[in-house]
């Protein structure tokens, strides 16, 4: 979900005044702090989750008030996260071209940008949507910038910690269509949570040098063969082959899902034993390959196949 950026020593050695941005590089610098990408993936597990959840003719009202406040929420989210990190992120390779460690956006600009939009979300789900999806998305936040950030230099246990905000999009989603948290938002939460690890272990062991660099506790930093990260990978991904079935057992989803969710997780399985046998750069990219496939085809299949 992030892009590969280039170290440019003179980022870490300026120190004349720069020249003001143009307007519309200014303008992107100030997009890049929402991590746009990020936000996308989320909107479309929210939009997943209140499809699911809307046993009636859709409100494009609420529909729209949830992913609007959602949005704000996830990209002021991702904001304080760059504010937060942004001495880090100049020692990594990958993220020294951020918008804060490149000199493009002042830290205390993100900050400020960061919390209005958070500040926004909320008070758009809770007024256009309602008090459960506002509450759902608080936390969400909360467990992202005052749990999951801080805890990156200090524990590997991180990566567990931030999955769980990871999957509350969906939640959210259901929330706002339902009214409440029944059984059904928390199967799409455990699809969702578990679906991350094998993703983001691939990440950290591709970028592993990175993360070393800038401090963060990883499970690969002290894996120097990899084989204790691609045994978490296909624990994660064996556990996800049931979970993705429950669905249908729930009576959320019907058999065509069921069969297209088995073969989904029986394919990011056998992507995470071929990294796990020869952990290497070009297996954990298709291991990362195999989870972007895998999360847009089930929510795909859970909307062409509803239970009836």
């Amino acid at each position: 979900m992030k892009s590969t950026a280039s170290l440019d020593p003179a980022l870490l050695t300026e120190t004349a005044p720069a020249e003001p941005a143009p307007a519309g590089n200014r303008a992107r610098a100030y997009v890049s702090l929402t991590k746009p990408r990020l936000v996308l993936m989320v909107l479309i597990t929210v939009g997943v989750g209140y499809a699911v959840g809307a046993h009636r003719p859709i409100s494009l009202v609420v529909l729209s008030a949830t992913l609007i406040g959602t949005a704000l929420v996830a990209g002021g989210s991702g904001a304080l996260n760059q504010w937060m990190e942004h001495a880090r992120d100049a020692r990594m390779r990958r993220t020294a071209g951020r918008a804060i460690p490149s000199g493009r956006v002042a830290p205390v600009e993100a900050a400020l940008v960061g919390v209005l939009l958070v500040v926004s979300g909320v008070g758009v789900l809770l007024v256009w949507s309602n008090w459960l999806a506002a509450a759902v998305a608080a936390a969400t936040f909360i467990l992202y910038f005052a749990l999951y950030t801080p805890l990156k230099p200090i524990t590997t246990l991180n990566t567990i910690v931030g999955a769980v905000p990871g999957a509350l999009p969906p939640v959210i989603g259901w929330a706002a269509a339902t009214g409440r948290l029944g059984v059904e938002a928390w199967v799409l939460f455990l699809i969702v949570f578990l679906w991350q690890f094998p993703h983001f272990l691939a990440i950290a062991w591709i970028y592993r040098e990175d993360y070393r660099r800038a401090g963060f506790q990883m499970v690969t930093a002290d894996d120097i063969l990899g084989r204790q990260t691609g045994r978490y990978a296909v624990t994660y991904a064996l556990a996800l082959l049931p979970a993705g079935l429950l669905p249908t057992t729930i009576g959320l989803a019907g058999p065509i899902y069921f069969v297209g969710a088995f073969a989904l997780g029986l394919f990011y399985f056998l992507a995470a034993v071929a990294f796990w046998r020869d952990v290497n750069d070009a297996r954990a990219r298709r291991l990362l390959r195999a989870s972007f496939l895998y999360l847009p085809a089930i929510l795909i299949l859970l909307l062409v196949n509803p239970a009836t």
